[in-house]
């Protein structure tokens, strides 16, 4: 018994997390148990050193220390900043007159104010709340079918995941090792088809079931003419300077992506200060879910070292690597395992806890198969995204229901009585839309320049074209005389000999002809 738990170490620990995870235990603390507990039983068969676990103290400060992180509470920042000045409120409004006079026009608003959120927030919670309160009683106050009100409501809000500043995409570009401005340019374009395709759905709903979708009445469009024209300016500007500010110094690498936050929490305090929404309250409660969100994410990555010191211990990298590697197909194969397992384990975990378990043991076996990290990222991500609508345990779906009319109410401004929103329309709603991100994926499997192009431009080093000068045996290349600190008279002592050094030139002139010469 003791050798077939010493053979098959690796897959028990990766089951037992499964299990404690389903259990209910908190991730952070799973992710701790499951490693501490598996490194008692590998030190006692012998498998690991007794002295594992020393090297924690410097796995926790390296990611302590780690910069590409400090952009999460800058972006959250941000976008609860945003949320809470009411831009999101001033932009539903705006954009629904807009497109109010056509059929499903004010699901065209959410759509177009979910990408316009997720390029500022980048939070998908504060998305789909926002848009859940503001835009759905005013969809079912003119007759919109509820199971396409609210299905939109949460997939534009899971939009956040997706679009850059996605707090998401900083997370696995730091588990991919690679950098979070390449991530978000590859991000950017199918971002912006998945928009695409929600509108497209709702131009198909238009015109095949126009009552589930019907346009604004004329009483209800308040806003016309240059009234609107000028709304549309004043609501629509300060976001799209604040998205150029934060993306736009970043993808043209005037600024990191760290930088691009702070810049980007900077202008969300100019904002609400303009519109005079910015107060103490506000500035407190903002600080406190910002840290309380990075808390939770750090936490989850401290966990994730502990369970990946012991697992990388008893090889559970290769164990992964051996059985995914195994697939038949190659690259498509491993992909469509790959998302497949993402797919389901989404059911379970959130994305934070995802890109912390699973991405780690993945990314090694994409990259020994020649698959660009930055295009893999990015398909996860879209993958990723089906977890906050897919039920029964979709955050969007719980976040909408939060807000959703649980009874039946007098609507103040018709006087109507309107029928509450079932759970049962939150989720029927949301499938056409997890459809729809599940062919996204679909897509950038079959066509990985969508994702790749973010390499266009890039400077290519050829290495065969690169040639090392090195000094000749026995002529330190600090050895220039006359030039502190070494070889000079105020550096007070002689450049260290190299191994194997001959005899020092006395001479300065064979000094400087030594310098010159390569091999």
């Amino acid at each position: 018994m003791t050798a077939f738990i010493a053979q098959n170490l690796a897959p028990i620990m990766f089951l037992s997390l499964i299990v404690v995870l389903l259990i209910g235990y908190p991730v952070a603390f799973a992710l701790a148990f499951v490693g501490f507990l598996f490194g008692f039983i590998g030190i006692e068969l012998g498998l690991l050193p007794i002295n594992l676990f020393g090297t924690i103290p410097d796995r926790i400060f390296g990611q302590m220390s780690n910069e590409t992180l400090l952009a999460i509470p800058f972006f959250t920042f941000m976008g609860l900043i945003l949320e809470r000045s009411g831009m999101a409120e001033e932009l539903l409004d705006t954009i629904g007159q807009l497109f109010g006079p056509i059929r499903g026009g004010l699901a065209f608003a959410v759509v177009f104010v979910g990408a316009i959120l997720a390029a500022t927030t980048g939070v998908v919670a504060a998305s789909v709340i926002s848009m859940g309160l503001i835009s759905l009683p005013i969809m079912l106050r003119y007759g919109y079918d509820r199971k396409v009100a609210s299905g939109t409501i949460a997939a534009s809000g899971t939009l956040a995941q997706i679009i850059p500043p996605s707090l998401v995409l900083i997370v696995l570009a730091d588990q991919l090792g690679r950098s979070v401005g390449d991530m978000y340019k590859g991000a950017l374009i199918p971002g912006l088809l998945l928009v695409a395709a929600y509108s497209a759905y709702i131009v198909a709903t238009s015109l095949l079931f126009p009552k589930s979708v019907p346009a604004l009445p004329a009483e209800a469009r308040t806003l016309r003419g240059w009234r609107l024209a000028g709304k549309v300016v004043t609501s629509l500007v300060p976001p799209l300077v604040l998205i150029f500010l934060v993306l736009g110094t970043i993808f043209i690498g005037l600024a990191t992506p760290t930088e691009g936050g702070a810049m980007g929490a900077v202008g969300a305090l100019a904002l609400a200060i303009i519109n005079r929404r910015l107060d103490l309250d506000m500035l407190k409660s903002a600080l406190y879910s910002t840290a309380k969100l990075s808390s939770f994410v750090i936490f989850i990555l401290l966990g994730a070292r502990i369970f990946s010191l012991t697992f990388y211990g008893i090889d559970g990298h290769l164990w992964v690597e051996h059985l995914m590697t195994a697939t038949p197909g190659g690259q498509i194969g491993f992909l469509i395992v790959a998302n497949l397992l993402v797919f389901f384990l989404a059911f379970f975990l959130d994305y934070f806890e995802l890109a912390f378990i699973i991405i780690p043991l993945l990314a090694p076996v994409a990259d020994s198969l020649g698959i660009d990290l930055i295009w893999f990222g990015v398909m996860l991500a879209v993958n990723m995204q089906t977890a906050f609508i897919h039920p029964p345990f979709g955050f969007s779906l719980f976040y909408l229901r939060s807000v959703a009319p649980a009874r039946a109410y007098k609507d103040r401004v018709t006087g109507a009585t309107i029928q509450p929103v079932t759970s049962g329309q939150i989720y029927m709603g949301a499938m056409p839309f997890l459809l729809m991100q599940l062919a996204m994926v679909g897509v950038l499997i079959a066509f990985p320049q969508l994702v790749t192009h973010y390499r266009s431009g890039q400077v290519t080093i050829d290495p065969s074209t690169i040639q090392i000068d090195v000094p000749m045996p026995g002529v330190s290349p600090y050895d220039t005389p006359g030039t502190p600190p070494f070889g000079g008279p105020s550096s007070g002592f002689d450049a260290p000999p190299a191994f194997g050094a001959q005899p020092a030139l006395t001479s300065p002139a064979q000094g400087r002809q030594g310098d010159a010469v390569s091999p």
